[in-house]
């Protein structure tokens, strides 16, 4: 079946338009959704609008509301909310150019993927792509879909281009407020240098197939399991011992050193990052397996 598009229209660049289509670059097919079932007689629970202090109300009686302050709202009829609703163009006008690295990862939200829509498209959408891909930009713009105004990003991708939405600025928290609170003194030298050592030895290209959800996996085991097993019964399995997980306070110069020289440490080729199961050694244990006293921080 072939994939329905998300906006069809055309791209412009001055007096250059360009017919496209936009398809959703990701699916929602993998993700494990659950409905509130009645227990005692198996059916799904229903849900009713209801006022508190009226009880149950008929949907035509339902109006939109903007709460200004508690308990105080402004009321919008759905004609005067249409009323300023984007007019849908079909028109993606790129205006302005940006380098490829300059937009904060905060700010991208959702990809797309973008095609000619027909063979005469073809030329000019295959400039437009290498034009970016040699100037080493992205292009910017505001798309109109269905009643509202999105802005997004426009740049290579293989054959064709990847359209992501991005976040306007009143959308994204700024992080300093976050990180007001932490040291601004420099780490000891000899602990960068064993944690880059560590990065280095663990640095591979990524490849997003490497890693599974192991958490979906497992949960589809377990529904098909009980899909299967006639007695209704909870079926509970040993999830393996956790408990020695931040048991122990270790030395970070220790743990560091050990990190960089542990055999298969540095295997970044394994599909996902190793589930340690092995207790954290205490700091007499870690000292006695490593040549010289740690220096002790200030």
């Amino acid at each position: 079946m072939a994939a329905r598009a998300y906006w069809s229209g055309q791209i412009r660049l001055a007096l250059v338009s360009i017919p496209v289509e936009v398809f959703s670059a990701t699916k929602s097919g993998a993700q494990i959704r659950f409905n509130q079932i009645h227990k005692p007689s198996g059916k799904r629970i229903a849900y009713e609008k209801v006022v508190p202090g009226i009880g149950a109300i008929d949907r035509d009686e339902i109006i939109k509301g903007f709460e200004v302050e508690k308990g105080s709202y402004v009321l919008l009829e759905e004609r005067e909310i249409e009323a300023v609703k984007i007019e849908s163009k079909r028109t993606l006008e790129l205006v302005q150019f940006v380098d490829a690295d300059e937009i904060d990862p905060l700010y991208f939200e959702k990809p797309y993927y973008v095609a000619p829509k027909d063979e005469l498209a073809e030329e000019a959408f295959v400039v437009l792509r290498e034009a970016l891909r040699k100037a080493r930009k992205v292009a910017l713009g505001q798309l109109s879909v269905r009643g509202s105004e999105k802005l997004v990003a426009l740049k290579p991708c293989g054959k064709g281009l990847l359209l992501e939405t991005l976040r306007y600025a009143d959308e994204v928290r700024q992080g300093r407020s976050f990180f007001s609170d932490i040291d601004d003194t420099a780490p000891d030298a000899e602990l960068l240098d064993l944690a880059t050592t560590l990065i280095d030895k663990r640095t591979a290209p990524f490849d997003a197939s490497e890693f599974k959800n192991r958490y979906v996996d497992a949960l589809r085991e377990l529904i098909d399991k009980k899909a299967k097993s006639k007695t209704g019964r909870a079926i509970i399995e040993d999830a393996g011992d956790t408990s020695s997980a931040g048991s122990n306070v270790v030395d970070l110069m220790t743990a560091l050193k050990k990190s960089v020289g542990a055999k298969g440490a540095g295997s970044a080729k394994s599909k996902q990052p190793a589930k340690s199961s092995a207790k954290t050694p205490s700091k007499a244990a870690a000292k006695s397996k490593t040549s010289g006293t740690p220096r002790k921080r200030a």
